[in-house]
């Protein structure tokens, strides 16, 4: 089991990059394997979710080739993939399993997904239902809601669906099936979750409607292949953000990271707390908002979060739960009940683990109630196998006194490879 230590830290000082968006990154592998031509993708994430959709495209019969930065995808059309002779392993992610899925629904073949044990744990009746409305035969264990699923592909119907939820992961597994349905595929959410995969699909010529939060498309349109440059991904920079804000001395540029404002909560909700963040040298690449992000030491305030700037900020939740520990006054999360099925239960662990700091946080079934104060460091802390809450609870050591542990962080690997030798090369000690 690999540990982090972590000893207080002045603060965060020059310039850096992080890996290429999650998101992303996985939706550019998934399209450009059903587009027509090759596809360059460059910055794409290495990390473990967005190999275990590599991988599951080449079992899919689509030839992948990976040189330096570069990946090359060779993409054989909307019609070209084959009937994988294995299961699919989708290992820690959600998005490959739900995003393929879909994907998987429409096909003339016959498959199997599975992941590891704590993707197996994670609902996926929220696909599996509106799936099912279009024609989709989908089996899993608890009637279709946990994997293993076994897919058999089906002639699929364009519906309507007003999503309970508001999921990037929903919409599109239902956007992805809706390529290979007959007529028109609508989408509508609560309010808007993010939209790469609307973005990228105009990316790759295919027309997509989008009024308010509605978003439609028509079946069987044609992916052309085009070259895609990803952009550094901002969940990876937050923990950045944080780590700057609530150190003493920090100066640090973020170079060229995805600001899509529809992840771009994270950015409000910091600036709200008092946080002095700016945005320069803002620009778009590939359909996507790129800029850099100039962070600096800060004293902080507590806030309270809620309503449409939840799913703008999902996975950032954690790492700015680690903010308010450091805030002044009491920071409320609200309206935030996905964040018990995501990796782990991430208000429970949160809360736990910011207790073992001495923070005190009241648990609510949709978020937490976390008053600021001096987190106590030189405790051991857990991951709970959870990537989020393992670089959360690094960023909230790096200003407490003593020698802090983190336990189990391999998980940081499933998003962000580097992650601690990144930390090393702009720490001021």
């Amino acid at each position: 089991m690999k540990n982090i230590t972590v000893k207080k830290t002045k603060g965060l000082r020059g310039e850096i990059s992080v890996p290429g968006d999650k998101s992303i990154s996985h939706r550019a592998l998934m399209f450009a394997s059903i587009a027509d031509g090759d596809t360059r993708i460059k910055g794409l994430l290495k990390g473990e979710d967005n190999m275990a959709t590599l991988k599951a495209f080449r079992q899919m019969g689509i030839v992948i080739d990976e040189s330096g930065d570069e990946v090359i995808v060779h993409g054989k059309g909307l019609y070209s993939l084959k009937e994988p002779d294995d299961i699919i392993d989708a290992g820690n992610s959600g998005t490959t399993i739900r995003l393929i899925t879909g994907l998987l629904s429409g096909q003339s073949f016959f498959s199997t997904i599975t992941g590891d044990q704590y993707l197996r744990k994670r609902p996926m009746k929220r696909v599996i239902e509106p799936l099912s409305q279009m024609g989709a035969r989908i089996f899993g264990r608890e009637n279709g809601n946990k994997a293993p699923l076994a897919i058999v592909g089906s002639n699929l119907k364009g519906i309507t669906y007003n999503s309970p939820i508001a999921s990037a992961q929903v919409k599109s597994a239902i956007l992805l099936a809706g390529l290979y349905a007959d007529g028109v595929t609508t989408v509508t959410e609560p309010t808007l979750s993010r939209d790469h995969t609307e973005r990228m699909l105009a990316y790759f010529g295919a027309k997509v409607e989008r009024k308010d939060n509605s978003v439609s498309i028509a079946g069987g349109q044609r992916l052309v292949a085009k070259d895609i440059e990803v952009p550094g991904d901002i969940s990876s920079a937050a923990f950045f953000i944080v780590y700057a804000l609530i150190t003493e001395e920090s100066d640090l540029l973020i170079k060229n990271v995805g600001i899509n404002p529809t992840r771009s909560g994270v950015i409000d909700i910091l600036e709200q707390m008092g946080g002095n963040l700016k945005i320069v040298n803002r620009r778009e690449v590939c359909g996507e908002p790129v800029g850099d992000i100039r962070v600096k030491s800060s004293n902080l305030r507590g806030i309270e979060i809620k309503g449409d700037l939840i799913p703008r900020a999902i996975d950032e939740l954690p790492v700015i739960g680690a903010a308010a520990a450091y805030a002044e006054g009491t920071t409320t999360i609200g309206d935030a009940k996905e964040l018990r099925v995501k990796e782990t239960d991430r208000i429970a662990t949160l809360a736990s683990e910011l207790r073992a700091m001495d923070i005190a946080v009241t648990e609510r079934e949709d978020g937490a109630v976390i008053v600021g104060g001096k987190p106590k460091g030189g405790v051991t802390l857990k991951s709970h196998g959870d990537h989020r809450i393992a670089m959360t609870m690094t960023v909230a050591a790096s200003g407490t006194d003593g020698i802090t542990t983190i336990e189990d962080v391999e998980c940081i690997d499933t998003s962000f490879p580097g992650f601690e030798e990144l930390i090393k090369k702009v720490s001021i000690q």
